[in-house]
């Protein structure tokens, strides 16, 4: 299996951008930021939440702490695609995320309680507490393409846009895909600029050129508010 990054402690600061926007932004970029080596390509995740949404109810009230559990793989899936099951916290504004790697139809299981990998890290053990403790399910898979970039000096910088952003609530199944129903506006692009501290001073005034400012926008939390909410006339019981 090919080497991964298993550990991610950063910030990590959302955009909305206009179509014009992010042109001018992509021109801005180009001295400073490089396409990564997976270039353009399509993420789906799968989010596991409790049967009244608990999980992410206690995310969108901004707590100091939050986490969450979601499945992830890349491009066209099959059950034998490379997954990534992900424990993601934030804490005080930074993010960590743990996460560990197995085929597909594995991760299914392993997320069931139906497999054990043959050797268990730290972070396995993360996961599973979370999972004894939660008794999550598949509540919602998120899918769109990516650009990502990272910086030509600075290690540790990394740009996305993510365009296409879709939802379904049916078949929660990875390489089950539908055509998804949207969740922004097609012209709409979500920029996440991801730094382990401090943000660069060519970047802060690239964003403040074009006037390109924060966003509170969470993929999985505007499914639950537009989708979720709406239909329970903004109750959910526990």
């Amino acid at each position: 299996m090919q080497e991964y990054q298993t550990v991610f402690q950063r910030r990590e600061i959302k955009y909305l951008l206009k179509a014009e926007q992010y042109t001018a932004l992509l021109q801005g970029l180009e001295p400073y930021m490089q396409p990564d080596h997976y270039g353009k390509t399509t993420v789906h995740s799968l989010y596991y939440d409790t049967d009244d949404y608990r999980l992410i109810r206690a995310s969108i009230e901004k707590p100091v702490y939050k986490e969450k559990l979601r499945l992830r793989a890349y491009g066209n899936v099959t059950p034998e695609s490379l997954a990534f099951v992900e424990l993601k916290k934030k804490y005080r504004g930074i993010v960590y995320k743990r996460r560990v790697a197995m085929p597909l139809s594995d991760a299914y299981a392993y997320l069931s309680g139906a497999f054990a990998p043959p050797e268990k890290t730290q972070i396995h053990r993360e996961i599973e507490w979370f999972l004894a403790f939660y008794k999550p399910s598949p509540a919602v898979m998120l899918s769109y393409d990516r650009i990502a970039f990272t910086g030509r000096r600075e290690d540790g910088v990394r740009i996305t846009f993510d365009s296409n952003l879709r939802w379904q609530d049916d078949a929660l199944r990875l390489e089950a895909r539908g055509q998804g129903n949207p969740l922004l506006p097609p012209a709409v692009r979500l920029m996440e600029v991801k730094v382990p501290g401090a943000m660069p001073l060519w970047l802060c005034e690239l964003l403040t050129r074009f006037e390109i400012y924060p966003a509170s926008f969470s993929k999985y939390g505007t499914y639950y508010k537009t989708q979720i909410l709406t239909k329970n006339g903004g109750i959910i019981c526990a």
